[in-house]
């Protein structure tokens, strides 16, 4: 079993790491042949998204249990 530090340490890289992705993923394909309105449903599904993984991660390393 990892630490509770390791836990914070290795959520926090990961989920930084999906973020960045995410959010490189949703502007290329606004700024490319979509345009901004083709590429607005990935924005809104991207913020649902990482909103999601926000949470699981303040769930699993830095809520108080």
């Amino acid at each position: 079993m990892l630490s509770n530090t390791n836990r914070k340490i290795l959520g926090l890289i990961a989920t930084t790491l999906l973020v960045v992705f995410i959010l490189g993923l949703a502007h290329s394909i606004s700024t490319g042949f979509a345009g901004f309105y083709g590429g607005l449903p990935f924005w809104i599904i991207s913020i649902a998204v990482l909103s999601l993984a926000l949470y699981d991660l303040w769930d699993q390393c830095f809520r108080n249990k």
